[in-house]
């Protein structure tokens, strides 16, 4: 009985400090930049629109055209980091093979803000809804991260959209331990982080980063070697980031929490090709061989990268992206 009191006091106490912060964080003023720089996209991103699908909303959508007999090529972004930051470097190399769609899930970057809870099936919904309007399915889903288990659903909820999918850094259950569901649940913890801390404060960490200056590693999008036109993206990086809402994340990271699609994924009948990270800190390679395995006729590609493949490893990464879907579209 001590103990559960204590425990009480405890989380009484952390969420006191929390919410001080958080109230401290809402009523500053915001500091001028000692070296303010723009938040500068990279160059050849393909044009950006609101599309607006009757009974869903305003979809916000990355599109780089009709294409000369290629297929349409879906991409589904990852958790947290929304399309742009998820495909800057893949854009203009996919965008040979046929035309490619990018949209922001629900919460994420530009995506919608309903009211209601974020759910992988909403997103594969809110897919199946763009495709059906664009008129461009069926498509080639690519998904990555949490994008996965989007296309996994968007095959079995709208079967009549989707020609082929290409898995990358992924797995089709989230939930395989008590670990797993607690991990994916208090993740959301970053994105608090990320609005309590001024911006202009993550900059300067960033950098410091890598310039070498910093002894804990914030992230391993960048290095000491890194070359200077990606540190440019920083102050565009983390502005992005910041477009995301913190409850709809953190509700995302608990429903991947949740997420066990082995009860379908044996029955997919498209042509599918997995992208597996065997280096990969946050969905165990050991799943990600699983889920490939499952799926009938899956081819399984492997390369020694970590979860941010598709940035920090984009130089690998793209390339076997590119061949991964002429592979799909070979079979198809």
């Amino acid at each position: 009985m001590r103990k559960l009191s204590r425990a009480l006091q405890t989380t009484a106490a952390a969420a006191g400090v929390t919410a001080a912060v958080a109230a401290w964080a809402a009523a500053r003023s915001r500091p001028e930049p000692p070296r303010p720089r723009p938040p500068m996209p990279p160059e050849g991103l393909p044009p950006a629109r609101m599309v607006l699908v009757p009974g869903r909303g305003e979809f916000w959508v990355r599109d780089t055209g009709p294409s000369d007999g290629g297929p349409a090529i879906l991409l589904l972004h990852g958790w947290m980091f929304p399309s742009d930051l998820n495909w800057f470097p893949s854009y203009e190399p996919l965008s040979a093979m046929g035309r490619v769609i990018a949209m922001d899930h629900r919460g994420h970057g530009h995506g919608l803000r309903p009211a209601e809870p974020f759910r992988l099936a909403h997103s594969a919904d809110d897919a199946a809804a763009l495709v059906r309007h664009l008129d461009v399915g069926p498509v080639l889903a690519v998904g990555y991260s949490m994008g996965g288990p989007i296309a996994q659903l968007l095959w079995r909820r709208h079967p009549d959209v989707v020609r082929g999918l290409v898995l990358c850094a992924t797995t089709d259950r989230f939930n395989d331990s008590p670990r797993d569901r607690w991990l994916w649940r208090t993740m959301g913890a970053l994105q608090l982080a990320l609005r309590i801390l001024p911006r202009h404060s993550w900059e300067r960490l960033v950098e410091r980063q890598a310039a070498g200056e910093l002894r804990v590693r914030l992230t391993t999008l960048l290095r000491e070697d890194t070359p200077e036109h990606v540190r440019a993206l920083i102050p565009w990086f983390l502005s992005e980031l910041a477009r995301g809402t913190a409850e709809d994340v953190a509700e995302a990271g608990r429903e991947l929490g949740r997420y066990d699609g082995r009860a379908f994924t044996g029955e997919i009948d498209v042509p599918t090709v997995a992208i597996v990270t065997t280096e990969d800190q946050l969905v165990p390679v050991d799943r990600q061989r699983a889920m490939a395995s499952r799926i009938p006729g899956c081819e399984a590609v492997e390369l020694p990268l970590d979860h941010d493949a598709a940035v920090s490893g984009a130089e690998v990464f793209v390339p076997a992206l590119v061949k991964a879907v002429q592979r799909v579209i070979d079979r198809d």
